[in-house]
């Protein structure tokens, strides 16, 4: 110290203090102004709140919030891939947490959450802020479809009618804020196979095995509803099975005389166009055999389809079959 004295100027030394004192002062500022933004902002974890995007980096999306001095950012996982997002584009999103940062804190929010659907319907649905309808379970994939299990314990309300609203009024605002993502509303009920049953919908189940030790379900479904109780992708399946916290495994419950080596045609969903599908649905060609058994020319006419079409979808069939005899020779 006595050293450092005699090589500095008393004026000097005196800057330097003054100096080191009021950085400690600003740090502590900075400190005390951390913790007040900290504190105020806390009680918006769990909750929604709007935004504007003030810019785009890295593929995070930083949003402000009016009135606070806490900077939103969303990433990539927490985005709806289906979105694109804009510089000065107001969002509503979903508070997960608070972080703190060198540069202030900064609260991690997202749009891809489940919780935020659910709190959509918790500001759409009167019923369920009032406490007369609970949201038991939910599952989502962000962009494509959400899956929500609603119940009451009020015999004269209606759970599912009081989420989808008079005419759907409700919940078309809710599919509008999620860019028309599918919402599926479930009544729950205790009733395991029928839940399982509910989350598999539009597929109508024919019966359900329960293996309760390993909370797996085997449904059995007619064979043209397999494809519906999958969903596109597995989603449908995935989904439900989410929901019922069960591992689902479908089955083909197969009528006696039904040909196995034929295939359904919602099979071909990925290859064919589901409007042609439906089409040839509407001549009575339900699967493969039955287009393949009807003359080119005949189907031309019956179908009213392009030349080009029936071709390709004769095509797809036949190899189809053809893939098959490959396998059982090999």
């Amino acid at each position: 110290g006595e050293k450092l004295k005699q090589k500095i100027a008393p004026k000097e030394f005196g800057r330097i203090a003054a100096s080191t004192a009021k950085q400690v002062i600003t740090q502590k500022l900075r400190e005390k102004e951390k913790d007040s933004a900290y504190g105020e902002f806390s009680s918006k974890v769990g909750t929604l709140m709007t935004g504007i995007v003030n810019r785009l980096d890295a593929g995070n999306v930083y949003i402000e919030f009016p009135g606070s001095n806490i900077e939103g950012i969303m990433m990539p996982y927490d985005q709806i891939s289906t979105e694109k997002y804009n510089v000065g584009d107001r969002l509503k999103v979903y508070v997960k947490k608070l972080r703190e940062t060198a540069s202030g804190v900064q609260a991690i929010v997202s749009r891809a959450y489940a919780g935020f659907v659910k709190k959509l319907f918790e500001m759409e649905v009167a019923e369920i802020k009032d406490g007369v309808v609970e949201i038991l379970g939910i599952s989502r994939e962000a962009g494509s479809r959400t899956k929500l299990a609603v119940y009451t314990a009020y015999e004269d309300v209606d759970p599912v009618g009081a989420c989808v609203g008079m005419k759907g009024a409700r919940i078309h605002g809710i599919v509008r804020e999620l860019r028309n993502e599918n919402i599926d509303v479930i009544n729950y009920t205790n009733n395991v196979s029928l839940f399982i049953s509910r989350a598999l919908s539009p597929a109508r189940i024919s019966s359900i095995r329960l293996v309760e030790e390993h909370k797996r379900a085997e449904v059995f479904l007619r064979p043209e509803e397999v494809s519906l109780a999958i969903g596109k992708g597995g989603m449908n399946i995935r989904l439900a099975g989410m929901l019922t916290d069960y591992q689902i495994e479908v089955f083909r419950d197969l009528e006696e005389g039904y040909d196995e080596e034929d295939i359904f045609l919602d099979e071909f969903l990925d290859e064919i166009e589901p409007w042609v599908i439906d089409i040839l649905k509407g001549i009575g060609c339900d699967t493969a055999k039955n287009v393949l058994e009807i003359p080119r020319d005949e189907l031309i006419k019956r179908t009213d389809l392009e030349e080009e079409t029936i071709d390709e979808v004769l095509d797809i069939l036949s190899a189809e079959f053809e893939n098959q005899e490959t396998e059982d020779q090999e």
